[in-house]
């Protein structure tokens, strides 16, 4: 772009057609802040739907959504890997990927169908320095009367990402057929006894008796034969 060419962008048009917070996120999301970067108006839609998406997690036709609901296990594993992530971009300034994460983490509180102000509200305070204006509108409407930017950042637990179950893939010579949750502690017996019961792996083995069970644990069991 150069001024002589008259092609340059004007961010004003762009923060009166999308907001301030879509134009900053979108100069984020662009890449790392040594690399250059060809602009794209285009490419700022992918960001602003995102700010909707988040809005939408707290708010809906009928008003706020969110509630004093205990967060789930997944709500937790997904507000700590975002706190992470965001931690550690924030100190290598990687700020592209913070905003890669945030949308993650939304997605996910979506699916997961979160509705927790103790997931929630933590998570605007991780995005305040990234989207200031939509982040306080949203503190704001939960109840809060000082601003976003004094709020103390989130502290990350590790607890939340220890996974207490593995979800395994029950194979038949080689070719998988259907997966089962178990407790990640348990021993290669108990899994091999609790794979060979399962009415799923009886419907496969048809009344044979399989050749050999192969279990590893935390990552596949697979029965021969």
């Amino acid at each position: 772009m150069s001024k002589s060419k008259y092609n340059v962008v004007n961010p004003d048009d762009i923060v009166s057609d999308y907001g301030a917070d879509s134009l900053r996120l979108y100069e984020m999301f662009l890449g790392p802040l040594e690399q250059y970067k060809p602009w794209n108006t285009a490419g700022i839609t992918g960001v602003h739907n995102f700010l909707k998406k988040l809005w939408k997690l707290y708010v809906n036709d009928n008003g706020l959504k969110v509630t004093d609901a205990e967060a789930t296990k997944d709500n937790l594993k997904t507000l700590h890997k975002t706190i992470k992530k965001v931690q550690e971009d924030i100190e290598n300034f990687s700020f592209n990927t913070s905003v890669s994460t945030f949308m993650i983490a939304v997605n996910e509180l979506t699916t997961q169908k979160c509705t927790s102000k103790a997931v929630l509200e933590p998570l605007l305070v991780l995005l305040s320095p990234y989207a200031p204006h939509i982040a306080e509108e949203l503190w704001s409407q939960l109840g809060n009367s000082e601003s976003i930017s004094i709020a103390a950042f989130p502290e990350f637990d590790s607890s939340h990402l220890v996974e207490s179950s593995k979800n395994y893939p029950i194979s038949f010579n080689g070719k998988m057929r259907f997966t089962l949750e178990l407790p990640m502690d348990m021993s290669k017996d108990e899994i091999e006894k609790t794979v060979l019961a399962h009415e799923k792996t009886q419907e496969q083995l048809a009344g044979r008796t399989p050749k050999k069970v192969i279990v590893v644990p935390g990552k596949i069991v697979n029965i021969v034969g």
